[in-house]
């Protein structure tokens, strides 16, 4: 048996963790997956659900997740396990952990294609490419540029390979360190962003859509997708932020951090609408376009409006760079685990995690109608029963003695310990029930 002992690498700053957090946080499920299911599940209607749904499930799993990983001093396998021992319970209650490392895994290997081919839309965009496109000529030219396997895989190799220098630096070498210096350009290029497309674009429509509720097209299917991008965007669920939590020092307070990282990634999924729609209803294109919204949809935009090459390879920039901090958080995920092994190196956890990802997308690369099954797996599926399982821990199997000195013992730990028993997993646990017969009956 390996041995394992608690982590000795910190955060740097706060400042550092949260803008990790947030980066981690921020990602493809905002500029990809949030705005094609808001189009396709009736606009401001999915938005208000997704917002419950941060608010009644993800805060609370997300102040258990930290709190478990300060805790524990672990990654999120062995965190859990630790705890679970603590406590007097089996061993086998790591299944929390084991879920939602496998979650962050297979959403890795299929994140690494979608940033591959972000990266190669960045050129086409500069060059003008899209110039004169309609519908036909947009999807031609999504369908050759992922038919392209030589060009994806060569694409898909080297984000791969960035994710691995970038983690096999460390906690506050690696990580941290990126983060500081692509979040606040991230922030500042998305303003930007916004503020062009909402007066380039339809702005007066684009804000009726995502004011205006349309409950006729909410059906059980919504709220499970709507669960399901909560847990996708926010990251809980995943094993990330145990793992994320088990750097944490003891002045950082876990509430309050919550708030932000939470408050932070639902502020950008709806600038995130607010930078796709008016362009999309400028140019009198359909907002309920699925996953081609991104690839097939906007570029035809990109190519009728004024500076159009600026624009777009603006936003397919920001697109790559929410993709990388997200990226490197998941892979996080299973080096964390891989280092607690005896007589596995950092960089050599991360070369392994790595080349696995890589063959994996290699297989997707292959096999493109993998996709929105893995998409829907790892992301409707997996996400919520991982939140579940974690919910069920922390509430149930977890003495209110045992997070007390992360969460405090006051009115606020009263009403974390409430939603954890008798809130969250019930409400999830039915989600996920009525969204699959609702899928199924679909």
């Amino acid at each position: 048996m390996a041995q394992v002992s608690r982590k000795t690498e910190e955060w740097g700053s706060r400042v550092g963790f949260l803008l990790s957090a947030v980066g981690s946080s921020v990602g493809l499920g905002n500029f990809w997956r949030f705005p094609y299911l808001t189009g396709e599940h009736g606009g401001s209607a999915f938005i208000l659900i997704y917002l419950g749904c941060v608010l009644l499930f993800c805060l609370p799993l997300l102040m258990g997740e930290y709190a478990m990983g300060r805790k524990s001093g672990m990654s999120a396998v062995e965190g859990i396990q630790s705890l679970a021992r603590a406590e007097g319970k089996s061993k086998y209650w790591g299944v929390v952990g084991w879920v939602g490392t496998l979650a962050a895994f297979f959403i890795l290997t299929f994140y690494g294609v979608i940033s591959a081919w972000v990266l190669s839309f960045i050129p086409q965009a500069m060059s003008g490419k899209f110039a004169g496109f309609d519908a036909a000529a947009a999807g031609a030219n999504f369908e050759a540029t992922i038919l392209d396997k030589p060009l994806i895989l060569t694409l898909l190799g080297l984000f791969i390979l960035a994710n691995v220098l970038v983690v096999a630096r460390g906690v506050s070498s690696g990580l941290e360190r990126v983060n500081k210096i692509v979040m606040p350009l991230f922030f500042i290029m998305l303003l930007g962003v916004v503020v062009f497309a909402l007066r380039q674009g339809d702005s007066a429509a684009a804000i009726r859509f995502l004011m205006e509720p349309d409950f006729s097209r909410v059906t059980t299917a919504t709220f499970l997708a709507a669960l399901g991008q909560a847990f996708f965007s926010v990251g809980v669920g995943l094993g990330i932020m145990v793992t994320y939590g088990a750097y944490l020092g003891q002045g950082t307070d876990i509430p309050r951090s919550s708030f932000i990282v939470a408050g932070s990634n639902s502020a950008v999924a709806i600038l995130s609408c607010l930078a796709v729609f008016p362009i999309v209803f400028a140019f009198g294109l359909a907002p309920d376009q699925g996953p081609g919204l991104f690839f097939v949809t906007l570029p035809i935009a990109f190519g009728q409006m004024t500076g159009g090459a600026l624009f777009g390879s603006v936003f397919l920039t920001l697109a790559l760079f929410a993709a990388f901090t997200s990226s490197i958080s998941l892979m996080e995920v299973g080096v964390s685990w891989l280092e607690e092994r005896e007589g596995v190196t950092r960089p050599g956890a991360a070369l392994g995690t790595g080349f696995a990802v890589f063959l994996i997308g290699a297989g997707y690369v292959f096999s493109f109608d993998y996709f929105r099954f893995i998409d829907f797996v790892a992301g409707s599926l997996m996400l919520p029963l991982g939140g579940l399982l974690a919910a069920v821990f922390a509430g149930w199997v977890l003495s209110r003695e045992m997070l007390v000195s992360e969460l405090g013992d006051g009115r606020l730990m009263n009403a974390w310990r409430f939603m954890m028993r008798w809130i969250v997993p019930p409400l999830v646990l039915a989600i996920i029930v009525l969204g699959l017969s609702g899928a199924g009956r679909a």
